[in-house]
């Protein structure tokens, strides 16, 4: 009797071993909550080609902006949850709107489940190159003698940049006068023009000035150096421990999806970040590979619930709201 007892069992667990096994077993989506072109749409079609290859089944990319990303990881919260649609994560969707929108159309911790932080792109602190400002210490010492009277330039109300000025403020003990643009496109080209006197820029922005004479970079904002700008030193690394900050690009699935997936999921993304040819490609658009601790999904949750904490706290501080 046991022993058909145990036969029984063993054939009813087959039918779920075996779909786990199979996993995909159809084409997967990957949605990019911003438009063709942008940073998230490169980093999404960039890791989606290599793990396609991994997987063995295609990976269709689909843009639904809306929303400052709310629209597409909606889209990814409510699939079903199998593990073939996912979502290409970074601030906005994951740890500013659940922030700054208090009615959200998706639980970010139930509803969207970790696989894997593919990269980070760090931010500058920028001027322009006749700035009086030579070294961040110039600039802070000039804002300490008149709080208020720097004017720094953000890509826009509640963003990325917006949120790691407050923070450099706060370290510093500065305070700054915040003007807020559409994206990093409109605030160097406004540095250069000298009507803001600071930028905090994406570095793919930056770069091409600041080689090109235009503008100075100050310090960089990613963990490490940025290989586009070596010599440059981190906020880090001009004492301000554990500073850091800029857009990045997560891998996530619908929540609830089997465990074997997020795993197969997770392999095919480590297998990305391991080809040269894709660490040569981030290192062009200005990326930096993430870290150890990020690149499983216990790791990336963990953070990202860290991330979360910080901007609330930042935002409560600052008095940072939506636009």
């Amino acid at each position: 009797m046991l022993l058909r007892r145990r036969a029984l069992l063993t054939m009813l667990a087959l039918p779920s071993l075996a779909r786990a096994q199979s996993f995909p077993d159809r084409p997967l989506r990957l949605i990019v909550p911003f438009a063709a072109g942008t940073s998230s749409d490169i980093q999404g079609r960039l890791v989606a080609s290599r793990m396609t290859e991994r997987l063995g089944q295609p990976i269709i990319v689909e843009n639904r902006a809306g929303g400052g990303g709310t629209v597409g990881a909606e889209v990814v919260a409510k699939a079903r949850p199998d593990g073939h649609t996912l979502l290409l994560g970074s601030n906005g969707p994951l740890t500013i709107n659940p922030v700054l929108q208090p009615r959200l159309p998706y639980d970010v911790e139930a509803e969207l489940m970790p696989v894997v932080l593919l990269s980070r792109s760090p931010l500058t602190v920028t001027v322009r190159a006749d700035s009086p400002y030579r070294t961040l210490a110039d600039l802070i010492a000039a804002a300490r003698a008149r709080p208020g009277a720097i004017t720094i330039g953000s890509s826009g109300q509640g963003s990325a940049t917006h949120f790691l000025i407050e923070q450099f403020a706060a370290q510093a003990g500065i305070q700054f006068t915040h003007v807020p643009y559409r994206g990093s496109s409109q605030s160097v080209p406004d540095l250069i023009a000298g009507n803001v006197q600071v930028v905090m820029g994406e570095i793919s922005t930056v770069v091409p000035t600041w080689r090109g004479g235009l503008t100075l970079i100050l310090a960089t904002t990613g963990p490490t150096r940025s290989p586009l700008a070596p010599d440059m030193a981190t906020l880090i690394e001009q004492g301000f421990p554990g500073l850091t900050g800029g857009s990045w690009a997560a891998l996530m699935a619908t929540g609830g999806s089997p465990a074997a997936a997020i795993a197969a999921l997770n392999a095919a993304a480590l297998a990305a970040l391991a080809d040269p040819a894709y660490r040569q490609r981030q290192e062009e658009v200005g990326a930096q590979l993430s870290e150890e601790a990020v690149r499983t999904p216990e790791g990336l949750a963990t953070w990202l619930r860290e991330e979360r904490a910080r901007t609330r706290a930042t935002a409560q501080r600052a008095g940072i709201r939506a636009e």
